[in-house]
């Protein structure tokens, strides 16, 4: 049954998601702003992606973490 589901989510937002520098998002361009203010610093407003590939590493190395943790203490 999740096989199913799975599967046909994915068909029916083939078209939706799109794959950017900066994770995955609705829109198929980033949306970023860059300026400077008048004190001369850079800013860069992006929109919200709705993954993240920094959060992805981090939980990734989260989970990496937790199993190195967990099997060392089983060999102790």
């Amino acid at each position: 049954m999740k096989t199913i589901l799975i599967l046909l989510s994915a068909l029916l937002l083939q078209g939706c998601l799109y794959f950017n520098d900066r994770g995955v998002s609705g829109r198929y361009y980033n949306g970023c702003k860059e300026y400077y203010d008048s004190m001369g610093v850079y800013h860069k407003e992006c929109d919200e992606n709705i993954v993240d590939y920094q959060t992805v590493t981090d939980g990734v190395k989260k989970g990496v973490n937790a199993t190195v943790d967990t099997t060392k203490s089983l060999f102790e």
